[in-house]
């Protein structure tokens, strides 16, 4: 058996890879061995004796397969999380979402005379300063205090 480390160790870095994805054509054995300078590999790999092996990754089937049952819910449980809360769903685009959603049905409300403009305004304020907890929480204010019917 021939000692072609130092060919391989040339070609690896005449090729940009790993010495482990050298690779010799065994018909050439004997001419990769009497090469012994960077011109002689870089001509043997024009040629088309010496060669990289094409890399090959991971096939990813199973992270297709979990991505798969994340989607549906699964393995998203306590146990699987690191962060804080905050960490995992932006506090911003909760606020924002929430915020939208108050906004929009007071408009509503307003644009069909449901409240007066007094009432939206400062109904509006109360948002903006973190009073309702929630949509719900503003229609339970609503109806508690009589504009709405439920």
């Amino acid at each position: 058996m021939v000692d072609l480390s130092l060919q391989k160790r040339l070609a690896s870095e005449i090729l940009g890879v790993g010495v482990s994805r050298v690779r010799v054509d065994p018909a050439r054995v004997e001419d990769v061995a009497d090469a012994i300078t960077r011109e002689e590999i870089k001509r043997l790999i024009k040629d088309g004796a010496v060669y990289a092996e094409p890399a090959h990754g991971n096939t990813g089937y199973s992270s297709k397969v979990r991505r798969e049952q994340r989607r549906k819910g699964r393995r998203r449980g306590h146990g699987k999380r690191k962060g804080v809360r905050t960490a995992r769903t932006d506090e911003k685009e909760v606020w924002m979402s929430k915020i939208r959603k108050i906004r929009k049905y007071l408009r509503f409300l307003r644009d069909n005379k449901i409240i007066d403009r007094k009432t939206y305004r400062r109904l509006y304020r109360l948002a903006k300063g973190g009073f309702f907890k929630s949509f719900n929480s503003l229609r339970t204010y609503l109806i508690e205090h009589g504009y709405l019917r439920q």
